[in-house]
């Protein structure tokens, strides 16, 4: 029997009578009782346990005493202990002498009646103390308060959210970096201090089944995928590192970027302006930079990095199976959701339906009938749609923006840049396309961040309102949610970028229109590919800034600010539950955002990898620090989290798979339709020599004229011709200008209609993403099936386990029985040898 004892119950008590045990003695305790004589503080700072040594401390519950002033509550706030009566230590991983390794045993669910089949070598020492607090927790969140009528009130959560309690938390079991004079302390926050969470251990391997043991298997979990996961990454950082210098190095050496920096080829040609009235005209050489820039990512080793990407993908998700299988044998979780899990205390509290159990034919209490359910799941779905289109609204508005800003900087920007003489380096450099480009990009990471905030509490409240029966129910439910907004928040604006901009903009005499006003947004001269590695990088780059912010500096100084205004004389001695409270609480979400952070970055890395090769290195230098910050954060910074038992990453993992699969289709578009290789390779295989010339060598020489078609500016009306002073001094008898296009000349007998080079160019485009495609998910389909995601070994290994376990349970039970009849058997052995007796005298 598992006692729980509660020290000091005035609010817990007042509404409702609560049986409570303090040292084993069962107690009534009525309704007004404002406390409850339990052996308080020892003294000793670094104690776990009532003053009478015994008792171990589980759970803490924080209340303000009612009794004293404001001023006496300053700094003064009444813990509650709750303590249930068994323990057990630890240790793990490094160097064995300072993290010692644990013996492996045979286990099955825990069954009082079995307690024979368990090895049981101290009973105070058989569940560890995150055992201890896992049932504490349990315990209380079902504990009713209040009882009126048919309704009943239970669970401590509802008093946390209406302010009857302050606070509830395990405890940490020693002090992060000195370790406890107490000899019964395993001092495991210490340890994961110094071997896992200071910087002087970033290159260590990190001490999994410590961390599982000392936060549980939710919170261990997400540090062996996010490792698994950075270390996956070192390999496709490399080949991404290789990509981008090969760019680099082979940017000078490029043709067509050579005819675009050529005073003979570029400096000749000259550009339609690219807005109405205000824009000049503009020679093309003028883009130098900007066109050895995109040489950087366009090239064939993007294509090479992108293909490698898809297989890589299907690798990480393949091996983390394994792995995640093998974490499961070795933590005791691979039947935990059929056998452990239990419904959420606010599903039992709503249970007032009576249905059949499909599964036992017994009668059961649901929360809502089937009705009830699809009314529910329907409120919820069209609560997200709305949000979904509320997103889209806005990056409609930073379109509008992007085209108006153009318009501005179109204007003003190269008068401005000439003026000033400090700025007149940047010049080559900072084109209108450019500077549009980033100040949307800070303006689209300032809305992000802003409906972030906002969509969380939707969320939460409309899985709230759907009720899921468990909580990893709950928790898949609101992942979902969350993800499918954070997806569209975060790259709709690539998207955009990727696939829209820049590809229905007409030609200079008759360009196409946003409602009506604002002319639609062409791409940098340097290509729409620059402008989504620019996109990227910042989004990229800004939200890693903000998180460490968040998890780091927030964190550190609400906890300076909370032990400032509760300080206490440096003369009295602070409890271990004390020290703990000036922690920062875990959010109610625990993981979820450490989640949805890393999968956003993978999202990152794989959809729009083609564009910018180098995402996985800024990923591989996050995630190291990621893994030190977020454990600096949960052994220093934050109270201790109630462990919580899980099997696997959760809704994350088909996430996951979803993003690898549409990472396949959006870098074979990107490739396509967004670089220029596709128009370069036609052009080269296809015209750049003619059927009629004597020549038979393919070459590239050519290309930037053939990628330009021809306007008469004549053909400019009144309202989108060049105002006159802004007309470039060198434009003088120029009939004719130059746009991005494959578009018949004037004169011709469908001039401006597209030409035969633009049809070739779309089936060719059409015809690459089909191909590369099939290919890409025809090898990923390969590997999926060449790699199991449970090794044969390990299978073979459970079923082993599997049944030995069940020999040695039905053995027991065979010996109990049989010590059971025993003393039956015995009483009819003597009944029968008794008329024997009596028949021989």
């Amino acid at each position: 029997m598992f006692y729980l004892s509660v020290c000091f119950m005035d609010s817990f008590i007042s509404r409702a009578g609560l049986r409570v045990c303090c040292g084993g003695v069962i107690h009534q305790v009525s309704p007004g009782q404002m406390s409850f004589p339990c052996a308080e503080f020892n003294g000793n700072p670094d104690s776990l346990f009532f003053n009478d040594g015994k008792r171990r401390i589980d759970f803490i519950l924080v209340y303000e005493d009612e009794s004293k002033s404001a001023s006496e509550k300053k700094g003064s706030v009444m813990r509650r202990k709750v303590s249930q009566k068994t323990s057990r230590p630890l240790p793990l991983l490094s160097d064995e002498d300072v993290i010692a390794k644990e013996p492996e045993f045979f286990t099955a669910p825990f069954r009082k009646d079995q307690l024979k089949c368990f090895f049981v070598k101290d009973k105070e020492q058989f569940f560890t103390p995150a055992m201890r607090s896992r049932m504490a927790y349990y315990i209380l969140s079902r504990a009713p308060y209040e009882v009126r009528g048919n309704v009943k009130k239970f669970g401590f959560n509802k008093l946390l959210d209406g302010g009857v309690y302050k606070a509830a938390y395990p405890l940490h079991d020693c002090r992060f970096n000195v370790k406890s004079k107490e000899p019964s302390c395993p001092n495991e926050r210490f340890l994961l201090f110094n071997e896992w969470a200071h910087p002087k251990s970033f290159y260590k391997m990190q001490p999994l089944d410590l961390i599982r043991k000392y936060f549980g298997e939710k919170i261990g979990i997400y540090f062996a995928w996010l490792g698994f996961y950075t270390v996956m990454l070192t390999l496709a950082a490399a080949v991404g590192l290789c990509c981008f210098i090969y760019g680099y190095t082979t940017r000078e050496s490029s043709t067509w970027s050579k005819e675009v920096c050529d005073p003979q080829i570029g400096g000749e040609i000259i550009m339609c302006p690219q807005c109405d009235k205000i824009c000049p005209y503009w020679r093309l050489n003028s883009t130098c930079e900007s066109s050895k820039r995109l040489c950087i990512f366009d090239n064939y080793g993007t294509l090479v990095f992108a293909i490698f990407m898809s297989v890589w993908v299907t690798l990480f998700l393949e091996f983390w199976k394994r792995y995640q299988a093998k974490l499961e044998h070795d933590w005791d979780t691979v039947e935990f959701l059929q056998q452990e899990e239990q419904p959420r205390p606010e599903y039992e509290a709503k249970c007032i339906y009576e249905r059949v159990n499909p599964v036992t034919q017994e009668t059961e209490k649901v929360p809502y009938t089937a009705c009830g359910k699809c009314m529910r799941v329907s409120c919820g779905i069209g609560t997200v749609l709305f949000w979904v289109l509320l997103i889209i609204a806005s990056v409609v508005g930073v379109i509008v923006y992007r085209l108006a800003m153009f318009i501005t900087f179109s204007s003003n920007l190269h008068s401005h840049l000439n003026n000033r003489k400090e700025l007149e380096p940047f010049k080559e450099y900072v084109t209108p396309q450019m500077a549009t480009s980033i100040t949307a990009s800070f303006i689209s990471l300032i809305i992000i961040m802003i409906l972030n905030n906002v969509y969380e509490k939707v969320a939460i409240l409309i899985t709230d309102f759907e009720l899921p029966r468990t909580k990893t129910e709950y928790e898949n439910s609101l992942t979902l949610k969350m993800f499918l907004f954070q997806f569209v928040n975060y790259y709709s604006s690539c998207f955009y970028i990727a696939f829209f901009k820049g590809k229905v903009v007409g030609y200079p005499g008759e360009p196409v229109y946003w409602l009506g006003t604002f002319r639609n947004e062409e791409c940098d001269p340097g290509g729409c590919l620059t402008e989504l590695t620019t996109q990227l990088s910042i989004i990229m780059t800004g939200k890693a800034i903000w998180n460490n912010i968040q998890e780091v500096l927030l964190p550190w100084l609400k906890n300076l600010m909370f032990r400032h205004c509760t300080q206490v004389s440096s003369e009295k001695v602070i409890p271990r539950w004390e020290q703990d409270y000036q922690l920062q609480p875990m959010g109610k979400l625990g993981l979820f955002y450490e989640y949805l952070e890393m999968v956003i970055q993978f999202g990152f890395v794989t959809l729009f990898v083609a564009s910018f090769p180098l995402a996985p290195l800024l990923a591989l230098f996050n995630n190291l620090c990621e893994i030190r910050v977020d454990a600096w954060k949960y052994t220093t910074q934050s109270r201790r989290a109630v462990p919580e038992k899980a099997q696997d990453i959760g809704a994350w993992q088909p996430i996951l798979q979803g993003v690898a699969i549409l990472a396949v289709a959006t870098n074979a578009a990107i490739i396509a339709f967004t670089s220029d290789m596709i128009p370069r390779l036609v052009y080269y295989w296809a015209f750049s020599i003619s059927p009629y010339s004597g020549g038979s060598e393919h070459t590239m020489a050519g290309y930037i004229n053939s990628s330009l078609s021809v306007f008469n500016i004549s053909h400019f009306s009144e309202m989108k011709r060049p105002n006159e002073e802004i007309t470039p001094y060198w434009f003088n008898n120029i009939t004719t200008c130059r746009y991005r296009d494959f578009r018949h000349p004037p004169g011709h007998p469908n001039q401006y209609d597209f030409s035969i080079y633009y049809w070739h160019v779309i089936a060719a485009k059409l015809a690459f993403m089909i191909v590369l495609e099939h290919i890409v998910y025809f090898t990923k389909f390969i590997l999926s099936y060449m790699i199991p995601d449970v090794p044969e070994a390990l299978k073979e290994q459970i079923k082993r386990e599997r049944y030995l376990t069940q020999v040695i349970l039905h053995e027991t039970n065979i010996q109990h029985f049989k010590e059971l009849m025993k003393p039956i058997a015995d009483n009819l052995q003597s009944e029968i040898e008794e008329p024997e007796l009596d028949l021989k005298v």
